[in-house]
């Protein structure tokens, strides 16, 4: 059965796979639907972006659809960049442009103050207009500068206090167990087979 993942971003389709390894699924992204419409995250919620994101693209390919919507926020930033976080430095923002601009909002923030908290929500919907949702998240600090190889996005700036380790430090294996992604599919991995079962 096909289960479209509503995003081009290969990073995160890595992640969905390897997550989604036990279930008998071909995987689809966007770049196999290219004549789907961008859409819009105009949302004021993580939830809201991925719920519009997963009915359009389900409706689109008539096909069972997953779409997630996730980001950082930061105690010390009043919970910025939030829905934001991929587009934090401007449009078309690229990862280390948008950690630079953390860094430097962050200026003068000690340590013990730099909390903060990765979230990630996300939406299955099914082509006739029936949805659900599951949240994860995983918190943890903002460090003084970039650490490790691994993973995309805030990753490097993200230490996670049980490993004293950044996201871009643990192997991939070890963040797909933790992860604000990977506690939401772990949630949507119980409900996932009624909707397959169709």
């Amino acid at each position: 059965m096909d289960l479209v993942i509503a995003t081009s971003n290969q990073h995160k389709l890595k992640e969905f796979k390897a997550i989604l390894k036990g279930f008998p699924l071909t995987i689809l992204s966007l770049k196999d639907f290219p004549d789907i419409p961008a859409v819009v995250e105009d949302g004021k919620s993580f939830y809201e972006n991925a719920l519009k994101k997963a009915l359009t693209v389900a409706r689109h390919t008539d096909k069972i659809t997953v779409a997630d919507d996730s980001g950082i926020e930061v105690d010390a930033l009043d919970g910025k960049p939030g829905v934001y976080s991929a587009r934090f430095a401007g449009e078309d923002a690229t990862d280390e442009a948008n950690n630079t601009k953390l860094l430097k909002e962050l200026e003068g923030v000690s340590s013990d103050k730099r909390g903060a908290c990765f979230k990630c929500v996300l939406v299955i919907a099914q082509p006739d207009g029936e949805t659900a949702f599951v949240e994860g998240a995983c918190r943890g600090t903002i460090i003084h500068e970039a650490r490790g190889e691994y993973g995309f996005g805030y990753d490097p700036l993200f230490l996670v206090p049980e490993y004293d380790k950044t996201f871009s430090e643990i192997t991939p294996e070890e963040k797909n167990k933790i992860s604000h992604r990977a506690r939401a599919l772990e949630k949507l991995l119980k409900i996932l087979p009624q909707y397959l079962s169709r």
